[in-house]
């Protein structure tokens, strides 16, 4: 039995857009979370914490878009011509988002205010549109001889909307309790505060997400609760109300480390909720990882390059969070 190329390359991609997820998704939780913080030495904490780590958290985005280029190009097709408005205002909120890091910490105090607009926008802006563009993936994306036969904003739907929105709240919590373990004193305080609502607000929009999308696709409603998948598919909601408990219990007594580790605990439930769904459809409803590949030899040449470069990639982004551990006081400074 020969090697299944696009089983692998399809774990690959997986592994790499969780990785920008995880990553990429507390720093952009920060910036949601700067319109709750009016204190100029709290906002240079938050974002000092991870000033000296936030640019590498984007690898992961481009390993995950490019190892599609390669390995699917029907599905970077598709998806790309399906998805170009959301994902480039995305990317706008990225460019802004990146660029106020830099420059909030050269401004004057009477500019900095506009930095301080741009980050909370930026970050607002690209963690929506990932959102929507989720959403849109979810709903399915219509095919015909192996090109996109939709709209240019059929990607806008109340689903893909409230995606967006849950997404924000999602990155909203994981941005609070990475300060939660990052900083200390009254920011803390204010992040143990603002943990509880966030994450019943999380457990609120899972919810209706995951009722809406059985309701709107029969093929997943299938999927969901037809047996046996339905006893492959219980665990997942029962480990994430296990998980909520266990989060309570760690703010009530002022944790530092478990509520970040909890929150990651549910992202990643959420994520396998997301793969049961879809598996194997790269493209939903109908194009599978098999369909939608490139030729073996393709697959393969990339195999050789990739599998040498993710550990230096993992390892150079262990190397940066273990130098700078630890919490993020006033005093630190990294621009």
């Amino acid at each position: 039995m020969g090697i299944d190329l696009p089983l692998i390359w399809a774990v690959i991609i997986i592994f790499g857009v969780m990785m920008y997820v995880v990553m990429d998704g507390f720093d952009l939780g920060i910036g949601i979370l700067f319109p709750f913080m009016k204190d100029e030495s709290d906002r240079d904490v938050m974002m000092n914490t991870v000033a000296p780590v936030w640019d590498g958290n984007e690898t992961w985005l481009v390993l995950g878009g490019a190892g599609l280029f390669g390995a699917f190009p029907l599905a970077y097709s598709v998806v790309l011509s399906a998805l170009y408005l959301p994902l480039i205002l995305m990317l706008i909120g990225l460019i802004f988002r990146g660029v106020a890091f830099e420059f909030r910490f050269k401004a004057t105090a009477e500019k900095r205010h506009l930095w301080d607009k741009a980050f909370i926008g930026g970050s607002l802006a690209a963690t929506f549109f990932q959102g929507v563009a989720l959403g849109a993936f979810i709903d399915g994306i219509p095919v015909v001889n192996r090109q996109f036969a939709g709209g240019s904003l059929d990607w806008l739907t109340p689903f893909s909307v409230f995606c967006g929105l849950a997404l924000i709240v999602a990155y909203a919590l994981l941005g609070c309790t990475w300060l939660i373990m990052k900083t200390e004193g009254g920011l803390q305080k204010a992040m143990h505060d603002l943990a509880r609502p966030l994450a019943l607000a999380l457990l609120a929009v899972t919810g209706v997400v995951s009722i809406w999308t059985p309701l709107a696709h029969a093929d997943i409603a299938h999927r969901w609760f037809s047996l046996p998948n339905l006893f492959w598919f219980l665990p997942v909601p029962i480990l994430v109300l296990v998980t909520l408990v266990a989060f309570f219990k760690a703010v009530a007594r002022n944790a530092n480390y478990m509520p970040f580790l909890l929150t990651l605990v549910l992202i990643f439930l959420g994520y396998s909720g997301l793969g049961i769904s879809l598996w194997p459809n790269i493209v939903p409803p109908s194009i599978s990882i098999w369909d939608a590949s490139s030729p073996p030899q393709s697959q393969g040449f990339m195999l050789v390059g990739t599998l040498f470069i993710i550990p230096f990639i993992l390892g150079y982004t262990f190397w940066s969070y273990y130098v700078f551990r630890g919490k993020v006081t006033p005093a630190d400074g990294y621009h």
